[in-house]
């Protein structure tokens, strides 16, 4: 057992949160350093401060994935004792390698938006600004008989077949494949230089075009042939909505002074600001982690009873209220609850490996501000 390549790290956190997700001009991927080479211990952070840093340092963590790009603007130089500078030198010194998933781990399912919704007990949670859908394609592969279930298996798992709530969704139907095994072949069965006829099954299933590549792979895997015949369609329907933010349900209507409790005890704080009329009870709920301000139309939209978000504006809290919409800021800095969230959701899709490296979940608070 070995340490893990930073790039193996990074491969399977792409997997689940690609950069592709993110949304045009956002600053997400490598900031610093290298990705090739081995890392220990890699740590989860919100920001990239000095202080987490330092924390990384003294624990031997190779890499940090942060929510927070450390350089979202150009920088004109690096002065190293001031502002970035003694944070990037520290890093470099080190050998340690800075990766940042913003709004990229925003949107993707189980992201910070998910988080944030299962802290508070949401359900039935829907996306609450769209900004991309995932194409469908066909996914068609022939089969001998005796590996159907196999195939079947192998390519729902790796997440093919998903409709609404159902999953490892197929169609078979019976055929018969022919083929002409060459010399250089060792074929699963026939002879070479003979003709063979081969029972076989045709599946059919839908796959999200983000994984049609780790699904054929899982196809292949699974499948007994050499050259496994299969073939991929573009779709014209309607696939998977993702986007920021999230709408949904408390299982029990609340009063407002309780569910602003709730929102205070899900997130660890201990003050909010709360802005518009105070609803008679609040039962849906939307919610943006960050900085909302621009997407409160969206809440309203979907007849949230409260909205969450950071960093509200006066004048965005005055328009909204107008409009009639109640409004909870528990501060930017609740996005924290994505370090443990990104942690746990790694180990899993590290689980498997052989791997030895750790994940650490930063115990640095980066939350600038205080109150008295």
């Amino acid at each position: 057992m070995k340490p893990a390549n930073a790039q193996a790290i990074i491969q399977a956190f792409e997997a689940w949160s690609p950069k592709s997700l993110a949304v045009e001009g956002d600053k997400v991927g490598l900031m610093l350093g290298t990705l090739n080479k081995p890392v220990r211990n890699v740590m989860i952070a919100l920001d990239v401060a000095e202080e987490v840093v330092d924390e990384a340092i003294e624990k031997d963590a190779g890499l940090i994935i942060a929510h927070h790009p450390l350089i979202f603007k150009p920088l004109k130089q690096i002065e190293t004792t001031s502002g970035q500078g003694p944070i990037i030198e520290k890093c470099i010194k080190h050998d340690i390698a800075v990766y940042a998933a913003h709004t990229n781990l925003d949107i993707a399912n189980g992201g910070v938006n998910d988080m944030m919704a299962e802290a508070l007990g949401l359900h039935s949670t829907n996306v609450l600004v769209p900004t991309q859908e995932v194409p469908l394609k066909k996914l068609v592969a022939f089969v001998p008989e005796d590996h159907v279930e196999d195939v079947r298996s192998a390519i729902g798992d790796a997440g093919a077949g998903h409709i609404g709530d159902y999953s490892h969704c197929t169609f078979a139907a019976d055929g018969t494949g022919t083929f002409l095994p060459g010399d250089e072949t060792n074929p699963y069965i026939g002879s070479q230089g003979e003709m063979e006829f081969a029972a076989e099954k045709r599946i059919e299933t839908v796959v999200p075009e983000n994984i049609i590549n780790k699904v054929v792979k899982a196809l292949k895997k699974a499948h007994p042939y050499e050259e496994p015949a299969y073939d991929v369609y573009p779709l014209d329907l309607n696939g998977e909505e993702l986007g920021l933010g999230r709408v949904g349900y408390l299982e029990d209507a609340v009063s407002f002074d309780t569910f602003v409790d709730k929102v205070k005890s899900a997130f660890a704080v201990d003050h909010i600001r709360t802005a518009g009329p105070v609803p008679d009870e609040v039962k849906k709920v939307a919610l943006l982690g960050g900085d909302g301000n621009k997407y409160w139309s969206y809440a309203k939209r979907h007849g949230a009873d409260v909205y969450i978000t950071g960093d509200l504006y006066y004048h965005v809290a005055q328009d909204a209220a107008m409009d009639g919409l109640s409004m909870i800021d528990p501060g930017h800095h609740v996005e924290k609850i994505m370090k443990e969230g990104v942690k746990r959701k790694m180990e899993s899709l590290l689980d498997s490996t052989k791997y030895t490296t750790q994940l650490i979940a930063s115990n640095v608070s980066t939350e600038p501000f205080s109150f008295r």
